[in-house]
């Protein structure tokens, strides 16, 4: 059977706790027009690959135009996650991750593809030591 290329519901970041301690105590990785903040930690339970998204209202008044652009990350973020859930399987890791998008105009999905490929690829190395 093929691989999945999905994002459900037990993948979201949703837990206003666990957002609050990312915040506060994650990392952080500047990649423009992304702000990333990460935690790794051991694998507490089966969800290995924890996913938010954000879009300022100041920098885009209408919700449409914040809508599309998280609808445009996650999508990116569920077509590139696999090679990086791989490595946390192995590795018998936890990350939570949350995308910000600090940009000031709409993007492209192909610049929001390449640049959410750059920040995976950056996380598969932090993640393999």
């Amino acid at each position: 059977m093929a691989r999945q290329f999905t994002l459900g519901k037990k993948e979201r970041l949703k837990s206003r706790k666990s957002i609050e301690q990312l915040f506060n105590e994650g990392k952080k990785i500047n990649l423009v027009p992304y702000r990333i903040f990460y935690t790794l930690s051991p694998l507490a339970d089966e969800r290995v690959l924890l996913f938010g998204v954000g879009v300022s209202a100041k920098n885009f008044k209408r919700a449409v135009d914040r809508n599309r652009i998280k609808r445009l990350i996650r999508e990116a973020y569920r077509l590139q996650k696999l090679s990086l859930l791989d490595k946390l399987k192995d590795g018998n890791l936890q990350l939570n991750v949350f995308f910000i998008y600090t940009g000031k105009e709409l993007p492209e999905y192909k610049d929001v593809y390449q640049k959410i490929g750059m920040v995976l690829n950056k996380m598969e190395k932090i993640v393999s030591g």
